[in-house]
């Protein structure tokens, strides 16, 4: 499957949401039908859409209560994008896929994040989520984190405007990687929902 250019990677934004099923919706047919609208998004993309993945881990405990979610990554060019993307995902061809998985989801959160380093992946196989340690600059912190980024061909993404429940920063990655101290990172592994791909259309980030 192929995938629009990603474009300026340093203005590469990304729509996080978190979201979980009902109890009583069968997980096979709660993942059907995210898969549906996330197909219908990528057939007829918002303008500056670049694409989309969806994550399945438990042990977030900024989304349902650590219980088992979901994770949509929608990746779009830059802010201007994001108006575009909320429109087009609940009209057109893609407004029954996204009701009816909106029908059997029981909560959601969303979050707002940037590339700030490394590529951007399109199938993290680890998440490592952070915040800033107390006496590191930004400055300082992306300097130590770039070798790691380089060596570990990993993405670095960082929340915007205090946008999200979750940490302020997120690394992704193939397999799990240590950090250096004092960087205290919860480590979530990942199971591909949507789609099942492997990392070769990455993003430099700049």
């Amino acid at each position: 499957m192929s995938y629009p250019a990603e474009g300026n990677s340093e203005s590469m934004l990304a729509y996080v949401f978190w979201h979980w099923r009902q109890p009583q919706a069968a997980a096979g047919e709660y993942e059907r039908r995210q898969r549906a609208f996330h197909a219908a998004l990528a057939r007829a993309p918002a303008p500056d859409f670049l694409r989309s993945f969806s994550v399945g881990l438990s042990g977030a405990p900024w989304a349902a209560g650590g219980g088992d979610v979901y994770e949509d990554w929608y990746l779009v060019h830059d802010f201007g994008a994001l108006g575009a993307l909320n429109e087009a995902a609940v009209s057109a061809s893609r407004s029954a896929p996204h009701d009816a998985a909106a029908a059997v989801a029981g909560g959601g959160a969303g979050g707002l994040y940037r590339l700030r380093g490394g590529v951007a992946l399109n199938a993290p196989g680890y998440a490592h989520w952070f915040g800033k340690p107390d006496g590191v600059s930004y400055g300082e912190l992306f300097a130590r984190l770039t070798p790691i980024l380089e060596q570990a061909s990993a993405g670095l993404w960082m929340r915007q405007m205090v946008l999200g429940p979750g940490r302020e920063f997120c690394l992704h990655a193939a397999t799990s990687v240590s950090l250096p101290a004092p960087f205290d990172a919860l480590v979530l592994p990942l199971r591909p929902a949507w789609p099942a791909l492997d990392d070769t259309g990455m993003t430099p980030a700049r």
